[in-house]
C-alpha cells in the first residue's frame, strides 16, 4: 500500500477472536466483501485494508492497526471519516480511537485558515487566555439576544458566541439577529467579536456566511457533525479569511474517541477552534480525555495551524484559575449560564471573568 491512513480500533472481543475480527474490521472497511472473490491484482494489493498489528490492552479489549488507502477518501471530509468508520460504526464492539495520516492528507485538507494566532490577534490579546460566553437561551427575540451581547461585550470578553440552539427560528431568524447583534459590537466600540451559529443545508450555510461578512462578522460557527463534515470542508475553502468554530453536538452519537474527533479531524478539515464538554462540567468528559483534546487541536501536526481547545459545558467562574492551571494560555475558556445567571449583574461578572483571566500568572 503506496500511502495509507493507519486507522487505530478499540475491539471488545476474546484474546482468541482479536486476529479475526481486526480483518474483519479491514476488509469492512476497505472493499465490503469476501476477499477470495476479489480478482483484481490492484485492488487485492492496494485497496483490501491491511492489519499492521493486534495488541492486547487490557483482558477483552484490543488494539488494531490497520491501513486504508488514501486514494479511498477522494480528499473529501465525508468520505474520510466514512472510510475511517463509516460501517465499522455499526459494529458494536468497535471504537475509532486514532488516526494517523500521510502528509498527502494534511496538505490536502490543509486544517485551519485562521487558527489560535489569528484569534488571538483579532481580540487584540497576547499572553493569555482567550474569554468567551454564549448567548442563550434560545427562544428570545434578536433584540433581547443583541442587549445581552452588549452587556457581555461591555464587560470585556472576546468573544460571544451564539448558543448552539440558535438558528433561523421564527422567534430569533439569523438575518435580523446577526444585525442586531453585530449593531451592539458596534456601539460598545471594542474588539469584542460575535461569532453566530450556521445552520440548514449547504445553500444555506453559504447565505448565512453573506449575511454575516455584509454585517462585519470574521468569525462564525457551526456544528460539523449536524451541518456535515464536507460542508465544514467547502466552507473553509471558500472563505479562508473567515474562523470558524467547531461545536461538538452530535459527536458523542459514534464510537470515535473525542481527542481524533473533536481535536484532529475538525482541525484538520479547517475549524479554527473547537468547542468541547471540560471535565466537572454536565457532561462529563475525563480530565485524561480533556488533555489529550486539546493536545490534539495544539501540537504541532504537519505544518497545520493549531485551533483554539474551547472548553465548555457548565463551566464557572470560580473554577477560572483551576482552569487556567490546566490548560495554561493556549485555550479559550467558555463561560455561558453561570455568567448570565447574575442577571443584572452581567455586565461586572463578566469584567470579572476578563479580569480572573488577565490577572493569572501564566508561568
Amino acid at each position: 500500500m503506496k500511502s495509507a491512513i493507519e486507522a487505530v480500533y478499540h475491539i471488545s472481543c476474546p484474546a482468541e477472536a482479536a486476529e479475526e475480527r481486526a480483518r474483519a474490521v479491514a476488509v469492512e472497511q476497505s472493499v465490503e466483501m469476501p476477499v477470495a472473490a476479489i480478482e483484481d491484482e490492484r485492488v487485492l494489493g492496494e485497496i483490501v485494508g491491511e492489519v499492521r498489528g493486534v495488541r492486547e490492552l487490557r483482558p477483552g479489549l484490543h488494539e488494531a492497526r490497520i491501513g486504508l488507502n488514501v486514494e479511498t477518501t477522494g480528499h473529501d471530509a465525508g468520505q474520510l471519516i466514512n472510510m475511517l468508520f463509516g460501517n465499522a460504526s455499526l459494529l458494536e464492539d468497535v471504537i475509532l480511537a486514532d488516526a494517523d495520516f500521510p502528509a498527502e492528507t494534511l496538505r490536502a485538507f490543509g486544517g485551519p485558515r485562521q487558527g489560535f494566532a489569528e484569534l488571538r490577534a483579532r481580540g487584540g490579546v497576547q499572553g493569555r487566555a482567550l474569554t468567551a460566553s454564549a448567548l442563550k437561551p434560545q427562544g428570545m427575540p434578536a433584540a433581547k439576544l443583541a442587549d445581552l451581547a452588549r452587556r457581555f461585550a461591555e464587560g470585556g470578553v472576546d468573544y460571544i458566541k451564539d448558543d448552539h440552539g440558535l438558528a433561523d427560528q421564527a422567534y430569533s431568524p439569523f438575518a435580523e439577529r446577526v444585525a442586531a447583534v453585530a449593531a451592539a459590537m458596534r456601539q460598545t466600540g471594542g474588539r469584542t467579536r460575535y461569532v453566530p451559529s450556521l445552520t440548514g443545508d449547504l445553500d444555506a450555510l453559504k447565505g448565512q456566511i453573506r449575511v454575516a461578512r455584509d454585517n462585519g462578522v470574521d468569525t462564525v460557527m457551526l456544528a460539523p457533525m449536524v451541518s456535515g463534515l464536507s460542508n465544514l470542508q467547502a466552507l473553509v475553502r471558500q472563505n479562508a479569511d473567515m474562523a470558524f468554530l467547531a461545536h461538538p453536538s452530535l459527536g458523542g452519537a459514534a464510537r470515535i474517541a473525542p481527542p481524533l474527533l473533536i481535536g484532529k479531524l475538525f482541525r484538520l478539515f479547517g475549524a479554527g477552534a473547537v468547542v468541547f464538554p471540560n471535565y466537572g462540567g454536565r457532561f462529563g468528559y475525563s480530565r485524561d480525555t480533556c488533555r489529550a483534546l486539546a493536545h490534539a487541536a495544539l501540537d504541532p501536526w504537519g505544518g497545520l495551524a493549531p485551533s483554539v481547545p474551547v472548553p465548555a459545558g457548565g463551566m464557572t467562574l470560580a473554577r477560572v484559575p483551576e482552569l487556567l492551571d490546566f490548560y495554561g494560555a493556549e485555550v479559550m475558556l467558555l463561560i455561558g449560564g453561570n455568567l448570565l445567571a447574575a442577571r443584572e449583574r452581567l455586565v461586572e461578572e463578566t469584567a470579572a471573568f476578563v479580569a480572573s483571566v488577565e490577572r493569572y500568572f501564566y508561568g
